[in-house]
């Protein structure tokens, strides 16, 4: 298994690139981006720091989305930092959450999400791509560098979006019997595409704390409260039949949400979220409690644990991460 870590935008510069080269040290060979650019600082110019801070660690958003930069735009960002890192950005793309809704806009279709994600990866691969019925080809991107590309979601259509035309899929929560089911909804999507499954990787996003578990709860209670903005958005627009009820029957009780408070330790959106909810979406509590966990995730067919690092406590728990967790998590493969 693989390790990723993700930060908010919300720390000073040095501290950002500090944790990035902490990251990389702990053995973690991925490092994202929320990107959010109202709420907090504008992805790139971060990413280039993150690049030119490291040797090895791959880098990219988690997520993006098609609207809030002309999809053009970030081809042409991620070809620069494809020439400054060595061929090591990757795309996480999906509809928008934060970055749409604090500008009082909805999510984009899967439509736009599609085409979009494809044009980037095209151009930003050095190919020629056709976008809005203009042919465009980044003549000076270089070639050779793939952008493996990451579909964020939970619904049926983009599992289905993710096996079809993805590298990976983005699962956001650490859940194994739901990632177990979205899983195969991905891999029979590969499938019916003609692809091979076992090539559709797996990511679980998630927080994860180590320490006692009444106090990691409250470190991560928030988020279950951020992933139930992409719950409601499913349950509005699927039959219930079409999801698993341990993903939607939580969020009958969430009474709104204010992004002022997104992704925050504490925040007032969490007030719905219960023990388990918080206890099933996250990894929590002390180090044999992680271990555990990661390895049930790993038989559910995750391939990376991308851990959501803004629970407080950053640098203690990348050191603990790296000196007791990916240690004991080498070498283990998914199925």
């Amino acid at each position: 298994m693989e390790f990723g870590f993700t930060l908010k935008p919300d720390h000073s510069i040095a501290r950002h690139v500090d944790l990035t080269r902490r990251a990389e040290a702990a053995g973690f060979t991925h490092g994202w981006l929320f990107d959010s650019h109202v709420l907090w600082r504008e992805v790139y110019p971060l990413l280039t720091l993150m690049g030119t801070a490291t040797e090895r660690m791959h880098l990219g958003t988690c997520v993006t989305n098609p609207a809030s930069r002309e999809p053009t735009v970030t081809a042409s960002a991620l070809a620069t930092l494809q020439e400054i890192t060595g061929g090591r950005m990757e795309l996480g793309i999906g509809r928008g959450d934060s970055a749409r809704r604090v500008l009082g806009k909805a999510p984009t279709s899967m439509a736009m999400l599609e085409e979009a994600a494809l044009v980037i990866r095209d151009l930003a691969e050095g190919r020629g791509a056709e976008y809005e019925g203009a042919w465009l080809e980044l003549t000076w991107a270089p070639r050779g560098f793939r952008l493996p590309l990451w579909i964020a979601g939970y619904g049926p259509r983009a599992l289905e979006l993710a096996g079809r035309i993805a590298d990976g899929i983005m699962l956001q929560f650490a859940d194994p019997d739901l990632i177990a089911w979205m899983v195969g909804q991905v891999r029979d999507a590969a499938r019916k595409a003609g692809r091979d499954p076992a090539a559709v990787r797996v990511m679980a996003a998630a927080p994860a704390h180590v320490g006692p578990i009444d106090v990691a709860r409250e470190r991560v209670r928030w988020f279950p409260a951020l992933v139930g903005n992409h719950v409601v958005d499913l349950v509005n627009r699927y039959d219930p039949a079409e999801l698993p009820a341990a993903l939607t029957g939580y969020v009958r009780e969430r009474q709104g949400y204010d992004y002022l408070h997104h992704a925050e330790v504490g925040s007032s959106n969490a007030s719905f979220v219960s023990d388990e909810i918080a206890d099933r979406f996250s990894i929590i509590g002390e180090v044999p409690d992680h271990i555990a966990k990661l390895r049930r995730l790993a038989a559910a067919g995750v391939d990376q644990f991308n851990l959501y690092l803004m629970n407080g406590d950053e640098e203690e728990q990348l050191e603990i991460y790296g000196r007791e967790v990916i240690p004991a998590m080498a070498g283990l493969a998914s199925d």
